[in-house]
């Protein structure tokens, strides 16, 4: 791959999951051409490549869109990092240095700074920044590869699971847990808590789309 189109394909899957743009909105070759500096054929190929993470929908005769993803296949996905997620809290934990300990506290303190002051954005900032930073003490590569990708396709979800009323009160608990537990270089204390947490996550969409339906 060359490097104007992996850097064609970075920028747009970053501008993806910013919000840049939104499910279902339609990524038109000629803008995309514009925005990325590059030519159609490289945002073809970019455009190809986030079809088979799962980002981007390309259709004939249609063009591309930003794949919406449905609720039932979100919950799916979220059972898949579940388990995966567990695998590296427990990785974590196994691995973890005292600077390393530190750095994970510091985030904790940061998140629960930003839910006394309702600063929920900032808090699902922070809530990105603890799980990619317990993927890097795991050092797992195969697992960081593929929950990055499908956290890619729920973006959208979890950041409006992030806003919604009470739920930053109820995963920073959690999000406590487990960090103590990979603190406390307890493996298995850390894998359940980070299961439990997906967990919640789980239900939490459910409930966001039971609500939706009323």
């Amino acid at each position: 791959m060359s490097e104007t189109l992996t850097r064609a394909r970075d920028a747009l899957r970053d501008a993806i999951l910013r919000g840049d743009y939104l499910p279902g909105e339609r990524l038109v070759e000629a803008q995309l051409c514009e925005r990325l500096g590059v030519s159609r054929f490289n945002v073809r190929a970019a455009l190809q490549e986030l079809a088979a993470d799962g980002l981007v929908r390309v259709e004939r005769n249609r063009g591309a869109h930003v794949r919406k993803v449905p609720i039932e296949e979100a919950v799916e996905i979220t059972e898949v990092r579940m388990v995966l997620e567990g695998l590296v809290a427990a990785r974590a934990a196994d691995r973890v240095t005292d600077e390393q300990a530190i750095a994970l506290d510091e985030i904790g303190l940061l998140m629960r700074r930003a839910v006394t002051a309702g600063e929920f954005r900032r808090y699902s900032d922070l809530n990105q920044r603890l799980h990619s930073t317990i993927r890097e003490i795991a050092g797992h590569r195969t697992a960081d590869g593929i929950i990055e990708t499908l956290r890619g396709q729920l973006v959208r979800h979890q950041f409006m699971l992030s806003l919604h009323p009470g739920r930053p009160a109820i995963s920073l608990p959690q999000h406590e847990k487990v960090i103590e537990a990979i603190r406390n270089r307890d493996a298995k204390a850390a894998e359940e808590a980070m299961r439990e947490h997906i967990a919640s996550v789980i239900a939490a969409l459910r409930e966001m789309d039971a609500a939706d339906l009323r």
